[in-house]
């Protein structure tokens, strides 16, 4: 070969050939939530002037905490590949047992911050345990989660409404008074519930992205298998996100007694429905290997939207809230499976 058919090999096929450049595009997978949230709070600005104002912006907020709590619980549950839904029965049924634990405890100790932190520890003991109970019964008795928690859900609505003997349970007027501060109060004007949502948020997120724990989720939830021949504990870690789900459902509650310290068979309904569809509509995968905890806060905060828009512009009924999440749920799900088949 001569050298000049060497430099045309050379500039045909050597690395000095230009590369065709991959053409940027968009991630609408992860920009879609963000574009969503900002185009939702445009539209509400638009339709109300009293929309951006600091009152409803904090009611929004504080109503989104409860969810949002359970969310980032719900995010680490379906990354590993399941699914969870008791949670609305659940935060009902902590919510009666915490109320019982206070109104019980003042005799003996009084209307006293040492009662409402009591009251406190049992809510989460109570959440804990319920979530360790659920997830036992997937890991151990290898019981599909849907039917576990599906059954757990009609449990745990049936005991508060027995434990209400069909009626409601109430705190302690006094008592509540005292605990009242915990939902409406908080340092420099933000209510506590938005500052546990957010370290509950921040915590999770660091978890997902930084500890052994969220990769072990994703792991599970992309090839159970795989994960097991990686040494990767499945049974104890998918236990694990359960039991972590319960313990933020107990948080919930804590934030949740103090805003109508009551609690009835009717608390909570549709709670598990909004923390799944905030959780698929900020990313993470229904059917696990991915998760998203910011992805989720973004989505609570997308419903929290939708449905303070609705109500202060009226545009439909209230009572049509449910369904409109209902349909929100198909669609990310839908979206999701696009996204699979072009890639």
């Amino acid at each position: 070969m001569t050298a000049a058919q060497t430099d045309a090999a050379q500039t045909d096929t050597g690395p000095t050939a230009a590369a065709p450049r991959p053409r940027r595009r968009i991630n609408l997978h992860v920009l879609g939530p963000i574009l969503a949230l900002a185009a939702l709070i445009a539209l509400g600005a638009f339709l109300n002037d009293n929309f951006l104002s600091a009152g409803n912006v904090q009611n929004v907020l504080a109503r989104s905490a409860f969810i949002g709590i359970i969310a980032v619980g719900m995010t680490f549950v379906i990354t590993a590949g399941g699914i969870d839904l008791s949670v609305g029965s659940m935060a009902a049924f902590t919510a009666g047992i915490t109320i019982l634990a206070m109104n019980a405890m003042i005799e003996p100790l009084g209307v006293s911050v040492f009662t409402i932190v009591l009251g406190m520890l049992v809510a989460l003991l109570t959440g804990l345990a319920a979530g360790m109970v659920n997830g036992a019964l997937i890991a151990r008795v290898r019981i599909e989660p849907f039917i576990v928690t599906l059954g757990a859900m009609g449990v745990y609505r049936s005991l508060t409404t027995w434990l209400a003997d069909g009626g409601t349970l109430s705190l302690n007027f006094e008592l509540r008074s005292l605990y009242r501060p915990v939902y409406y109060d908080g340092p420099f004007g933000i209510s506590w519930p938005i500052l546990v949502f957010a370290l509950v948020a921040i915590l999770g997120e660091l978890a997902m992205r930084s500890a052994p724990f969220g990769r072990h989720c994703a792991a599970i939830g992309a090839n159970e298998q795989v994960a097991r021949y990686s040494a990767v504990r499945v049974d104890r870690v998918r236990m694990a996100t359960y039991a972590l789900l319960g313990l933020l459902v107990g948080v919930a509650t804590i934030m949740y007694v103090p805003r109508l310290g009551s609690a009835s068979g009717s608390t909570g309904v549709l709670w598990e429905l909004e923390a799944i569809a905030a959780v698929i509509i900020g990313g993470t995968v229904l059917k696990g290997g991915f998760g998203r905890v910011w992805g989720a806060v973004v989505g609570v905060l997308i419903l929290s939207l939708i449905d303070n828009i609705l109500n202060l512009a009226s545009i439909v009924s209230p009572y049509l809230n449910g369904a409109i999440q209902g349909v929100i749920v198909i669609l990310a799900v839908v979206l999701q499976r696009e996204r699979k088949a072009e890639d």
